[in-house]
């Protein structure tokens, strides 16, 4: 009988409601006006500085929620449940038209977005297949083609409610498109392993 295989699986984690309302609500009430950082690409687009759970009780409590979900995150990434720790936290605000360019996430491993508004659809997450090198490449793109998981360039995350957490691997290149609706604010971090073993060849990690 024909099979097909997928090989060496992008492994992405959805958390439905993983922070409750009242924790959701605190966190747009207090950081949403901290937002004050521009983003490069787009006016409309403004981050808090980088922050650490001990920054607030807030992101103590948020901290408490995720972690034990890196664990199960990073078993999936490297084979073994490890410690993990949040290594930086940041809020982004997207107003009308405002958009994310095309980025992934350097000096981490998991990389996560807790949803704090609702999302219009159109400002959906999406993810990309890293951009190819300086070697000749060719597609089959038109009219009468179909995309699959095989050929896909793109995938566009489900649609979000506020408090619900993603989780991927931080080198999955990913944006924002011009959001449509509403201010869209979200939570997003970086986490780090306490340490990879390979065979005995130890390395440890701090933040």
């Amino acid at each position: 009988m024909d099979e097909v295989i997928g090989l060496f699986a992008t492994p992405f984690m959805r958390l439905p409601g993983a922070l409750d309302a009242p924790l959701v609500k605190a966190l747009v009430e207090h950081f949403s006006a901290r937002a004050a950082v521009e983003n490069n690409s787009s006016a409309q687009l403004s981050h808090t500085r980088m922050l650490k759970p001990s920054d607030s009780p807030l992101l103590v409590a948020v901290a408490e929620r995720v972690t034990p979900r890196l664990a199960d995150f990073g078993a999936l990434l490297f084979g073994e449940r490890l410690g993990w720790s949040l290594k930086e936290m940041w809020v982004n605000v997207l107003a009308q038209g405002g958009r994310q360019a095309m980025h992934n996430h350097a000096n981490s491993f998991i990389s996560g977005v807790v949803y704090l508004t609702p999302t219009h659809p159109d400002a959906r997450t999406v993810f990309m297949k890293a951009p190819g090198g300086t070697d000749f490449s060719f597609k089959n793109d038109h009219e009468g083609s179909r995309t699959g998981p095989y050929n896909a360039d793109k995938w566009i995350s489900p649609q979000p409610e506020p408090g619900d957490l993603v989780l991927f691997p931080s080198y999955l290149m990913h944006a924002v498109p011009p959001n449509p609706g509403e201010q869209r604010i979200t939570l997003a971090f970086n986490a780090i392993p306490t340490r990879l073993d390979s065979w005995g060849y130890r390395i440890g990690f701090t933040g």
